[in-house]
């Protein structure tokens, strides 16, 4: 399994914009071929600071995640609301297997 933890930090006037947007994004995504998780969680304690736990079947499963029309989407979209650039952190899945 490919997994990617995405950081993101949101400037604090568009959290709810980025929430949105994000949702969008997780509704699709959790459609697509190869897609095992895609989750959006948010800091209790920051607000403005998310990760996205992203898991499919394969790496080229994840390579396709960004050039569907929803992830160019968003990505286009909430590329302004971010305080810093988003960092994606690869990790290879072991278990669960598959």
């Amino acid at each position: 399994m490919h997994v990617t933890f995405v950081y993101v930090q949101v400037k604090t006037e568009y959290i709810d914009d980025f929430l949105a947007a994000t949702r969008l994004n997780h509704e699709a995504s959790i459609n697509e071929a190869g897609n095992r998780r895609f989750d959006v969680l948010q800091s209790p304690d920051n607000p403005g600071s998310f990760v996205l736990y992203e898991a499919y079947a394969t790496a080229d499963d994840a390579a396709a995640h960004k050039q569907t029309a929803h992830y160019l989407a968003w990505r286009d979209t909430v590329a302004d609301w971010m305080a810093e650039p988003r960092k994606g952190v690869p990790y290879v899945g072991l278990y669960p297997a598959g």
